[in-house]
């Protein structure tokens, strides 16, 4: 009898010219925090251009486990009719967040001043994961939790049944303990406070302030402060989600890797909290040229036309970490066709991302053919220059999406192919990647492997 592995590898190899106009899906980070805030609102929340993959739905999942009603429409637009703020229900069941990173910490924090009992878990790779920065500030909230030592999943979080406003200060720029503090505050009194060395991507600011939250930023003796009141009425709202620059990376660096190409990707947020990929590219002499440019419900909007381009290695400033920390691994590929060395540092974060990205990363240019130094917070890569890289790897992809991604660009340069062990993973932030490429050219392919 024979039956289908559960693993999808995939394998990609020299591409003619990418060529095309092209839509990435919608933006991971903006349509997580749009479920939330929906089911924390009063009355029907409608939302245009969702990433429907398997991190958002997750999140959608865990908002209904909570007592909110979502629906799909047609043409392709999702209905919340919320529970208002400090109105969830207990879950009955564990809230599986299978390898949502982003979903577990928001959910966490928006349950957190709710007095409700819930327990969160996540698959193999999530488990890994530590929780403990953002559970450190829930507990001045007034909430408790058990868990395995370090935070990790899975956990059960008791919500404050008298929460208090506190005043928080991370030690780094997260967009995540960030979120969970302030979706916290929404059901506790007065001024809660959150500050943050620099500022990290603020797409819930946006959106707390457009769901009609006081909430106010400023930049104070070089910390970015941020101030929420709470036991805030959030009113629904229309939400249209733009363009992922995360996912927009990987289209927008193969373009420019691949000798001939022209692609145009539309409808890309802008927000300047998530553009240091393409300032960088700019730096290596990228030729990416910016037009239609728009703000669309509070998030900027462009369209980005990106030409193949010869490109050369740079110092990429730690500064920049908080406004491209998903691009890394990608910007690391584009580095190893470049002419010359670059050196990327600050990314102690990397490490505990869905794999160990800087030894992920690291160990598939290797086996590529690149040479490569890393230490605990940066990543050295001597460029081989334009279709001088090897290949020919079997690339261990740790179940880590922007990693097996990453490596199917790579292919498009390379001698000789590369193949990725496993392509599941990129179910969770980029479910049409494959067909997407292969539209503009690309020449990648799924494997279906058997077992017998």
């Amino acid at each position: 009898m024979t039956r289908v592995a559960n693993v999808i590898p995939g394998f990609s190899s020299c591409s003619k010219p990418l060529v095309g106009s092209t839509k990435v899906p919608g933006d991971k980070s903006i349509s997580h925090r749009s479920i939330i805030l929906g089911a924390l609102a009063i009355g029907e929340t409608r939302v245009h251009g969702l990433l429907e993959s398997a991190d958002v739905l997750g999140t959608i999942d865990a908002m209904t486990s909570l007592g909110a009603e979502i629906k799909k429409n047609r043409h392709d637009s999702w209905s919340i009719f919320g529970v208002g703020v400090g109105g969830f229900s207990e879950p009955k069941k564990v809230i599986d967040f299978g390898n949502s990173g982003t979903g577990v910490r928001l959910v966490l924090g928006a349950i957190a001043t709710s007095p409700i009992v819930a327990t969160c878990s996540g698959d193999r790779s999530l488990s890994l994961r530590p929780m403990g920065r953002v559970l450190e500030p829930l507990q001045m909230f007034g909430a408790s939790n058990l868990s395995r030592s370090g935070g990790f999943l899975p956990l059960t979080l008791a919500g404050a049944k008298n929460p208090i406003p506190i005043t928080y200060v991370s030690s780094i720029p997260s967009a995540q303990v960030k979120s969970a503090v302030l979706l916290a505050s929404l059901n506790a009194p007065g001024e809660t406070v959150f500050k943050e060395p620099s500022r990290s991507r603020d797409h819930t600011e946006r959106m707390l302030k457009s769901f009609g939250a006081e909430i106010s930023s400023e930049i104070q003796d070089s910390e970015c402060v941020i101030s929420c009141n709470g036991y805030a009425e959030l009113n629904a709202q229309e939400v249209f989600v733009p363009g992922d620059p995360s996912s927009a990376a990987f289209p927008i660096c193969a373009a420019l890797m691949v000798e001939g190409s022209k692609v145009k990707i539309l409808n890309v947020c802008q927000n300047d909290t998530r553009n240091g990929l393409v300032i960088t590219l700019k730096e290596m002499g990228a030729k990416i040229h910016i037009e239609n440019e728009r703000n669309l419900h509070g998030e900027p909007v462009a369209d980005l036309l990106v030409t193949s381009s010869d490109l050369k290695g740079i110092d990429v400033p730690a500064e920049r970490v908080a406004s491209m920390i998903d691009e890394y691994p990608i910007l690391a590929v584009v580095a190893a066709n470049a002419d010359g060395k670059t050196v990327m540092r600050g990314l102690r974060e990397l490490r505990v991302k869905e794999s160990d990205r800087i030894y992920s990363m690291a160990k598939g240019l290797s086996e590529s053919g690149v040479k490569i130094e890393e230490t605990e917070d940066s990543l050295t890569v001597y460029g081989n220059g334009p279709g001088a890289i090897a290949g020919g790897a079997k690339i261990k992809t740790f179940y880590d999406h922007r990693i097996a991604m990453s490596f199917l660009c790579l292919g498009l340069v390379t001698r000789k192919p590369i193949m990725v062990d496993d392509c599941k993973s990129i179910e969770t932030s980029f479910p049409n990647f494959i067909s997407l490429m292969k539209k503009l050219g690309a020449s990648i392919e799924l494997r279906i492997e058997n077992e017998s």
